[in-house]
């Protein structure tokens, strides 16, 4: 019988897709931050733009939370970065973005890569992390935080990549904590928990560097990095202390499937161009947001 992780992972794939495109045109018609200031998130909250984005990205932190209870970290990170073939889809159709064919042979190979995973993972409970797990985490917490106040100083392309991936690592760090917490037996385990509290905390700090890594100019670029980061550290950690699987015999095409996704994701952080200028005041035209190409034709 079929595990029911399959149709959250399927769903959660669509939300995250949406709410990436969403939130970058936000970003990018949001005053420009270089320090890791809380207050960005207020000003993006401005703007009913991001709230939508927020609102799928939140449904899609949910499904994947379910999806978590039974599939393995290593699927459904990796399925995570499937929602950025759906934000660059929707930005081809509804922003005219221009991807380069490079762009559009890693989605392709993004594609192929996620379906091997698929085919390859076995549904399994998780194991307990322990209260060491819950200290590591923590303490991952802190040190994420110390280099984005560095990282927020680099501007461009590098900024995207660099606030990108360490926005990944909490989002990872999160989906760490989730998913022996979704194992939870009551309501009264599950708030009581700590890790509840880790999972939330590292997940308002990777929305603040997500957000200052999309103001620098590429959101697949930025995305990009975030999946990379968010993929690797949760694939090794469920593998080798939460009891994750694979299917007898498809170790080999889990990790072709685990290396061409991850291949996918990281070419996308050399190849991708920026989507969007910044805005430089309060309204900008809708067809300012598009491709660098198109602005330069």
């Amino acid at each position: 019988m079929m595990s029911p992780g399959w149709f959250f992972l399927t769903a959660m794939i669509g939300m995250y897709g949406v709410a990436n495109l969403l939130q970058s045109i936000a970003a990018a018609r949001t005053t420009a931050h270089h320090t890791l200031d809380p207050a960005l998130l207020v000003r993006l909250a401005r703007h009913k733009t991001y709230l939508v984005g927020l609102l799928c990205q939140t449904l899609g932190f949910l499904l994947a939370f379910v999806a978590r209870r039974d599939l393995p970290l290593f699927l459904v990170q990796s399925s995570v970065a499937a929602g950025l073939g759906v934000t660059a889809v929707l930005g081809v159709l509804v922003l005219k973005w221009r991807l380069p064919p490079a762009e559009i042979a890693l989605l392709v190979l993004l594609c192929l890569g996620l379906a091997a995973l698929v085919i390859s993972a076995q549904p399994h409970p998780s194991r307990d992390i322990g209260l060491t797990g819950e200290i590591a985490l923590a303490l991952a917490l802190v040190g994420v935080a110390g280099l984005g106040f560095l990282a927020a100083k680099v501007h461009g392309a590098p900024g995207s990549v660099a606030l990108g991936a360490l926005a990944g690592l909490s989002f990872g760090a999160a989906a760490i904590a989730s998913r022996p917490l979704a194992n939870a037996h009551s309501v009264d385990a599950f708030i009581t928990s700590p890790l509840l509290y880790i999972l939330v905390a590292h997940s308002l700090v990777a929305q603040l560097l997500l957000g200052l890594a999309m103001q620098r100019g590429s959101t697949t670029a930025a995305v990009a990095a975030m999946d990379a980061a968010s993929a690797i550290p949760p694939a090794i950690i469920g593998l080798v202390f939460l009891g994750d699987k694979v299917r007898p015999g498809l170790g080999w095409l889990a990790g072709v499937g685990f290396v061409a996704t991850l291949a996918a994701v990281i070419g996308m952080t050399f190849f991708a161009e920026p989507q969007h200028h910044h805005a430089t005041g309060r309204h900008r035209r809708p067809d300012q947001f598009v491709g660098t190409r198109r602005a330069q034709d």
